[in-house]
């Protein structure tokens, strides 16, 4: 088979592949130039010239095709733009996220189809199921439900009728990232390899060391890839100088309490950089972006036993038509956690059985049935 490799010049990626013409197919990796301005001497931004430059030298190692394509308009329009737009209101984006919507599985499958590909593959630690039988159009999934593991060699992996592609944790639950991958649509799921789903990290770095992979030991980025230095609030300063519009910091009866530099610069349960005097800890619990307020309370009050979501991506069965229990995760290095769903209309109203600490608008919140995700969207 055909199969085309998103490469980031990381470990993870650079083993997917490896792992895959190992098998005996004809693999091509395919790195994304994505933004044009960041600091290139940072070894630690994926995508930046540098670790495309390190992804063509895998490619060579491992023997495969390797091609980059430049998608720094729709990145900075779909990913950078709304990311910064999104503090501005108040609200906490999630980049990756962003771009695997718009920008990681388009442009693989896009490429895919240009160049006759049967699938695609990233390093992601997740897995693909295929499930078959009435499971897949009830509203939640059965239990003995037959389900199949996907791998290049197991046959049809297009979507057939009474046919659902489940998305599942990877095996490691440390490195699991099926929390960011809920965005992903039917015909993706159909297409897509996750080689590293039955991974953990050491047994990854133990083959490219083997192998003597040149990302063998490259350390993980924990970093925005397009800003560096996590310091994202210079970014967005560079972004929009109207992001610096100060407002009121008030307590949760009223009380002005200080001034803000912009709401853009705080997110729910912030306790650090609030620049007021207080003889108990105090935490941002709610942004009023209509009136441009932080205000600011107990760990108490930043809890939440409620929540609302919408944008929702549904993946492992038909959208809920009456509430159900499912996990919850409201931020990627949780657990989930329970709570009762119920549908609104096109939105998602979540009850958690316990209150919750900080659930930030913008952030996504991903629905689980133990190990598969029945999909996800964004806190409002």
């Amino acid at each position: 088979m055909k199969i085309i490799v998103a490469m980031s010049g990381g470990v993870d990626s650079s083993v997917s592949a490896y792992l895959l013409k190992k098998q005996g197919h004809e693999v091509i990796g395919l790195s994304y130039e994505l933004w044009d301005k960041r600091d290139l001497k940072s070894s630690s931004l994926c995508c930046s010239v540098e670790t495309i430059n390190l992804a063509k030298y895998v490619a060579q190692q491992i023997g495969i095709e390797h091609y980059t394509v430049d998608v720094r308009d729709t990145f900075y329009t779909h990913v950078i733009e709304s990311f910064c737009e999104s503090y501005m209101k108040g609200t906490t984006p999630n980049p990756c996220i962003l771009c695997n919507k718009y920008i990681k599985f388009d442009f693989l499958m896009k490429k895919a189809e240009e160049i006759g590909a049967d699938c695609i593959a990233t390093g992601h630690y997740a897995r693909i199921e295929k499930q078959q039988g009435s499971g897949a159009r009830g509203q939640g999934l059965k239990n003995d439900s037959k389900l199949e593991k996907l791998s290049p060699d197991n046959g049809q992996r297009n979507p057939e009728p009474g046919q659902r592609f489940l998305l599942k944790k990877g095996i490691d639950i440390k490195k699991d990232q099926s929390y960011v991958l809920y965005v992903m649509n039917q015909d993706e799921l159909a297409k897509t390899i996750f080689p590293l789903g039955e991974f953990n990290k050491d047994k990854t770095r133990a083959v490219a060391q083997e192998i003597g992979l040149a990302t063998a030991t490259r350390p993980e980025s924990q970093e925005i890839c397009f800003v560096g230095d996590d310091n994202y609030s210079d970014f967005i300063k560079g972004f929009s100088p109207d992001s610096l519009m100060p407002g009121l910091i008030l307590d949760t009866e009223g009380k002005v309490m200080g001034e803000h530099k912009g709401i853009a610069f705080y997110t729910i349960g912030q306790r650090k950089g609030l620049g007021i005097s207080s003889p108990v800890a105090r935490y941002v619990a709610d942004i009023d972006r209509e009136n441009r307020t932080v205000v600011i309370g107990s760990r108490e009050d930043a809890t939440r036993k409620k929540i609302k979501v919408t944008d929702l991506n549904w993946i492992a069965a038909d959208f809920p038509v009456s509430p159900v229990q499912a996990g919850i995760k409201i931020r990627s290095t949780m657990r989930e956690v329970p709570a009762v769903i119920t549908p609104e209309g096109e939105n998602m109203s979540v009850e958690f059985i316990e209150p919750q600490w900080a659930p930030a608008p913008g952030q996504s919140a991903v629905f689980y049935n133990d190990d598969i995700v029945l999909g996800g969207g964004i806190i409002v």
